[in-house]
């Protein structure tokens, strides 16, 4: 028996054939040290020389490197030298409602990367709702009507499109904030204590991140938008409410929300390596200056266990009145998203940090509008930061096209 179980293991060795290759950067020619090589089953990186060496019985490989755009490639084409093209990401969001291919947002967003150095869409594949901007082949999802209001009709039209235009697509799934998830599963939503279902100020229900069921839910949504073509998963709301005495599964100690997500991103990781996406995390901004896990389960160190980028919600009008030394500190944007960036280089490379930036009227403290400037200055402080580019974030999704020009490289 031990004989034959040794027999088939080095049968199954010899059918694991093994292929080389070297990663370079397309527009340098020199070599990009730990890339990331993948099949569906397991991933690899390349050395100081861009070299990798992989055993599969697969077809289809993907290889990631942080500041690059995704690449995938068939073993069956004898290519031993893979060409990566370099991407600072600056991108804009829009709204649920407004990625319609046929909406005026999409219209007005598509002039400004013509024009611009935008190159990035933003995109909700799942609200805060658990709505769905296209139907998905999900069945529980879509038995619960998350692709009732659907705004993009054709999905596979929407990418074509973007993709001809050479945009980076990102797809913000919203992970626990999940009123249809919740309330078509009450024994894993969250409740307050005396057993009702907890909803947060917008009345939305969230769902237990110590429940894998949960994380089960929503990597199957994040899947449907690797299937389609999205370059990267951005994960939004990938944490516990910040609020106490709610009824949880396990006890709400530092350690066990950390593990909860870490566990949903080591899961969410694995079953997405064979679509070859990153997987970004939203995170408040004030993750840039806690040692701990401010109560909600997130620290820097911990969510770039198993994540490709960190973007922390550097709103200036979201950091309270004294913070930096100023006392208002939306009056401050250059300061506010240079300080917090680099506060974090010590835990995680800055090609990994690419910030969520404020496009919206200062809401917090002095009524400031966010014009122009205040545009500029951030993108800047991320520039000398070192980051992987910004995201900005309007509410209603309406840009202007002339704070983007003076910024093309």
């Amino acid at each position: 028996m031990r004989k034959l179980l040794f027999l088939t293991s080095f049968l199954n060795t010899l059918l694991l054939a093994s292929f080389d290759g070297t990663i370079i950067d397309k527009l340098t020619q020199q070599p990009i040290q730990k890339a990331i090589i993948s099949d569906s089953k397991k991933s690899i990186y390349s050395d100081e020389k861009g070299f990798f060496s992989l055993s599969s019985d697969e077809k289809k490989y993907h290889v990631k490197a942080y500041g690059y755009r995704p690449h995938s490639f068939n073993k069956d084409i004898n290519q031993s030298v893979i060409e990566l093209e370099s991407i600072k990401i600056k991108a804009l969001y829009l709204t649920f409602w407004g990625a319609n291919i046929h909406s005026k947002t999409v219209a007005r967003a598509l002039k400004i990367i013509d024009k611009t150095e935008v190159n990035t869409l933003v995109v909700d594949v799942k609200n805060e709702y658990g709505s769905t901007s296209f139907r998905t082949s999900f069945a529980q999802a879509n038995d619960y009507g998350a692709s009732k209001d659907r705004t993009i009709g054709n999905i596979e039209d929407f990418v074509k499109l973007m993709k001809s235009r050479n945009i980076y697509l990102i797809a913000r799934v919203v992970v626990f904030k999940d009123e249809l998830q919740a309330v078509n599963n009450e024994d894993y939503a969250i409740k307050r204590e005396d057993g009702t279902i907890w909803r947060n100020h917008d009345k939305m229900a969230w769902v237990d991140p110590f429940d894998k069921r949960s994380h089960d839910y929503t990597i199957s949504i994040a899947e449907e938008a690797a299937k389609v073509g999205f370059d990267e998963i951005n994960f939004d709301y990938i944490r516990f409410p910040a609020k106490a005495n709610l009824k949880l599964k396990k006890e709400s100690t530092e350690e066990n929300r950390l593990k909860a997500i870490e566990t949903f991103l080591s899961s969410a990781q694995n079953r997405l390596r064979k679509y070859g996406v990153f997987i970004s995390v939203d995170t408040y901004g004030n993750i840039c200056w806690e040692s701990g896990d401010t109560g909600i389960g997130q620290s820097v160190a911990s969510l770039a266990k198993h994540s490709d980028y960190i973007s922390p919600m550097l709103y200036p009008s979201g950091f309270a009145g004294g913070n930096f030394g100023f006392k208002h500190p939306s009056e401050h944007p250059y300061e506010v998203i240079h300080r917090s960036v680099t506060n974090i280089h010590e835990t995680i490379d800055p090609v990994r940090i690419r910030p969520w930036l404020q496009y919206f009227k200062d809401y917090a403290h002095k009524k400031r509008p966010y014009n122009k400037f205040e545009v500029t200055e951030q993108i800047r402080a991320t520039d000398d930061s070192n980051t992987s580019g910004w995201m900005f974030w309007s509410p209603s999704s309406k840009y202007h096209k002339c704070y983007f020009e003076a910024s093309i490289e």
